[in-house]
């Protein structure tokens, strides 16, 4: 065997929008089509609205304006401004940026002179502008190469800056913006910065409540066991409820404005905090997993520098708040101890409604014990034997975690349908589980049934997700179903499973449909896979003679070399989203619930709207 050659033409540098070009997974994680809310596309808009936050925390400008038109993102704060004779070196300079100097940024929100270059080099189009003592200087970039200047001596503009990119579909392929995940980021910032007034395509965002309105507009009141305990110290923000009928523990954990959708030391250290307080308030040793069994939170810390465990932070690392406070876990225990302990004794109703929950919980999970040791068994051996879960390398210890944001578990029945995902995911990422015929109709059934019925107890473990989604073990939870009766069926039945007992992860948007084609439509030279009527028309249009048209009636009938293509980059995946207006009990009454006549009803009038809305089109 020749031996390679290793000499100085070997060795190259990248410049810094090269290294992000090449790298881009580096600095905003995966890249995605938009489909999902951690999707490359809502970082880089997220970087861009972070540094407007920083100025808003620092005093200077209390409006951001946002726009998304035809993929192009335009933010507008009125904030300082940029130091007009830096404008071109902050957006293309790496280790350049104000949150170096902790005297101007205490507790930052944005990568520390990454946030904006990164945008700036995976854009196709680029422009940043600031206006500041009169003045005003603009710079417009191409995949993070300078275009052009403007500089203005006199201008009327207000202060503040303005950015403006379009994401490169070179590495953003086939990309679209979902408002529902926008508007879910904004209303965050809002929650966390009371006071802060963000407009979206012309839609106001306010919050003079923090993080008691985020608990109030993810939760029914219905839903809600008490009156949400809102909690507020100097660096430190709780909100905090038990949920009726939820079964399992759901946390929304914030640092520093940053949305840690993977927890981290504080939260860990709230979890490990609130039993503490409980058991002393309570003067009982009650087991940890009755007290924050349907526990509904969130909690904000502000810290110091902070260490993430990623670069696009979604866990904390810190163990201290910096300067001269105490560590995280001492910080939130102390806080809790004095403030909740202070209100339960001012509240005496909501400390009777907690303690009752926690009885009920652990009497229930008595009457389960033996249950779920057997169901952990059957759990275990079944893994074993590998009857049900063909796991990726991500979770079998061949590849590090920095991919576990892509890792993804099909929900696939049927013998063919699965053997044709099998065989043609990523095994680094992409993880298949087989169900065997219809999962039961879980409506109004207790926990008992997820332990005793195989599906569901099975599918629990390969989740992981029996007393929290802190561990869940995969970030994208993919229903893939045939597109007929049948299968729309079992994804009904699966999102009731979810909706019951585990709806957090329907909440944080881990739950998708997988969309595969309904149509082939292909000639000598060429193939067009479509998903609908409309595009199947347009498909025969474009070809040449008369193609040949394959209807797809069921995953199995396509081979595992076509179904690559469905699964790979140009995957597409509906998500999977609660509607606020109405509640999960009333949802899951509605629709899997007795009322039948009522279900007719809504079915033949949603029909006539469809037809109407067919016939008005034609016309």
């Amino acid at each position: 065997m020749a031996e390679t050659q290793y000499t100085e033409d070997n060795i190259r540098s990248l410049d810094w929008k090269e290294h992000i070009r090449m790298r881009p997974g580096m600095y905003i994680g995966k890249l995605g089509d938009g489909s999902s809310a951690d999707d490359g596309i809502y970082i880089l808009l997220k970087e861009v609205i972070d540094n407007c936050i920083d100025e808003f925390v620092m005093g200077a400008g209390k409006t951001i304006e946002i726009s998304i038109r035809e993929d192009k993102v335009t933010v507008r704060d009125y904030g300082r401004g940029i130091p007009l004779g830096k404008v071109v070196d902050v957006v293309s300079k790496m280790n350049t940026g104000g949150k170096y100097d902790t005297r101007a940024f205490k507790k930052s929100v944005g990568l520390n002179g990454v946030g904006t270059k990164a945008v700036n080099a995976l854009s196709s189009y680029f422009r940043v502008e600031s206006n500041r003592d009169g003045q005003s200087h603009a710079a417009e970039f191409t995949q993070g190469n300078l275009e052009q200047e403007e500089h203005l001596d006199e201008t009327s503009r207000k202060r503040g800056t303005k950015v403006s990119f379009t994401p490169d579909e070179t590495i953003f392929k086939k990309f679209k913006y979902r408002n529902e995940y926008v508007e879910k980021m904004l209303r965050n910032y809002v929650y966390l910065n009371p006071g802060l007034t963000i407009v979206f395509n012309g839609e106001k965002f306010h919050s003079e409540n923090g993080l008691k309105d985020l608990l109030e507009d993810y939760n029914s009141p219905d839903d809600l066991l008490y009156p949400i305990i809102h909690l507020k110290g100097n660096d430190i923000e709780v909100a905090l409820t038990h949920s009726k009928t939820q079964y399992s523990e759901e946390y929304h954990s914030f640092v520093n404005g940053q949305h840690t959708t993977q927890g981290g030391t504080h939260q860990a250290a709230f979890r490990e905090a609130l039993v503490k307080t409980l058991r002393e308030f309570y003067n009982k040793n009650y087991d940890a997993s009755d007290i924050r069994k349907s526990v509904i939170s969130a909690i904000s810390i502000k810290v110091m520098e902070p260490v993430f465990e990623s670069q696009t932070k979604t866990k904390l690392g810190s163990t201290d708040m910096g300067g001269d406070l105490p560590t995280v876990r001492t910080y939130i225990n102390d806080f809790l101890k004095r403030e909740l302990d202070n209100y339960l004794h001012k509240n005496p109703e909501t400390a009777e409604k907690i303690q009752r929950k926690i009885v009920q919980a652990e009497k229930e999970r008595k009457e389960l014990s033996g249950i779920r040791k057997l169901a952990r068994e059957r759990a275990k051996k079944a893994s074993l034997h590998n009857k049900k879960l063909r796991d990726c390398r991500v979770h079998l210890g061949d590849m590090k975690n920095d991919r576990r944001l892509e890792s993804t578990l099909f929900i696939t029945e049927g013998d063919s349908a699965s053997g044709s995902i099998t065989k043609s995911r990523d095994v680094n990422t992409q993880a298949v589980f087989s169900l065997r015929g219809k999962p039961l109709n879980s409506y109004g059934m207790s926990k008992k049934i997820v332990y005793e019925n195989e599906e569901f107890n099975l599918l629990q473990a390969a989740l992981n997700i029996e007393e929290s989604m802190e561990d869940l073990r995969y970030n994208n939870i993919v229903i893939a179903t045939d597109a007929d009766v049948d299968g729309m069926h079992i994804r009904l039945l699966l999102i009731t499973f979810f909706l019951q007992f585990f709806p957090e992860l329907i909440k944080e948007g881990h739950l998708y449909i997988l969309q595969t084609p309904l149509f082939r439509v292909r000639d000598k030279k060429q193939t067009i896979y479509c998903y609908s009527e409309e595009e199947k028309r347009d498909a025969i249009g474009a070809l040449k003679g008369k193609p040949e048209i394959t209807r797809f009636k069921g995953l199995g009938e396509i081979s595992p070399d076509e179904f690559k293509h469905f699964i790979g980059d140009d995957i597409r995946l509906e998500p999977v989203m609660l509607d606020k207006a109405m509640s999960i009990e009333e949802l899951l009454k509605f629709y899997m619930g007795k009322n039948t006549p009522d279900r007719q009803e809504f079915i033949i009038e949603n029909l006539k709207v469809e037809v109407d809305l067919v016939e008005e089109n034609q016309v």
